[in-house]
C-alpha cells in the first residue's frame, strides 16, 4: 500500500537515521495516567479511526479510515478491521488478542509475522510487532513499534513508527472513537 519508491528510499538512508531513533519512551512513565486503559473494555462493540501515514519526510502519502468490529470472550478478543485506503482501495484485516496478567497482552493476524507484543500501564498500551506488507507486487516485512492512549471512555490516540532494519520509514497516527451504544 506504500509506494516502492518511498520504502525504498527510506531503507536506504543514512546511518543518522538510526542513532535518532534509538531515544524511545519508556512504558512505565504512564503508570499513574488515567484513565487506566483496559483494551479489552475499550476494543468492545464497534469504533471508527481516522489515520495517515507519513513517510521519512513527512508528507503524508496515505489517509485512511477504519470501522472496527471488537468483541471479547473472557480473556480472547477479536478486532475485525476494515480499512479504507484515500486511493480507493481496501483492506481487512482480523486480529486475534489474547489478555494476559500484567496487563500483557499478544496477538495474531493474517498479514502479522508471528505473534505481536503488547503491554498496558495506565493509560498507555505499547504494541510490537512486524507486518508483511505488500508493496508493488513485493512483500516486505516491516517493523512497527506502535503506541496507543486512551484520552477518556470513546477517544484514543494512536502513533506508529514503521522501520525496516533499523531504519525508520514514516510514522502512522490515528485517532479512534469509540461509537455510544
Amino acid at each position: 500500500m506504500i509506494p516502492r519508491r518511498t520504502l525504498l528510499a527510506a531503507a536506504a538512508a543514512t546511518p543518522l537515521a538510526t542513532l535518532t531513533g534509538c531515544a524511545s519512551q519508556n512504558l512505565a512513565g504512564y503508570a499513574s495516567e488515567k484513565p487506566v486503559l483496559d483494551l479489552a473494555q475499550y476494543f468492545n462493540g464497534t469504533i471508527d479511526a481516522h489515520g495517515i501515514f507519513q513517510g521519512r519526510s513527512g508528507q503524508i502519502v496515505k489517509r485512511f479510515t477504519v470501522v472496527m468490529d471488537c468483541r471479547w470472550k473472557g480473556n480472547e478478543g477479536v478486532l475485525d478491521e476494515a480499512f479504507t485506503y484515500s486511493d480507493g482501495t481496501t483492506q481487512r484485516r482480523i486480529w486475534r488478542l489474547t489478555k494476559h496478567a500484567d496487563g500483557r497482552y499478544t496477538g495474531t493476524a493474517d498479514d502479522v509475522v508471528g505473534t505481536a507484543n503488547g503491554q498496558t500501564q495506565g493509560n498507555a498500551f505499547r504494541w510490537n510487532y512486524t507486518l508483511a506488507l505488500p508493496v508493488d507486487g513485493t512483500v516486505y516485512h516491516v517493523d512497527l513499534d506502535d503506541w496507543m492512549y486512551l484520552i477518556d471512555d470513546r477517544v484514543m490516540l494512536n502513533r506508529a513508527t514503521m522501520s525496516k532494519l533499523g531504519f525508520r520509514l514514516g510514522e502512522i497516527t490515528l485517532s479512534f472513537t469509540k461509537r455510544l451504544p
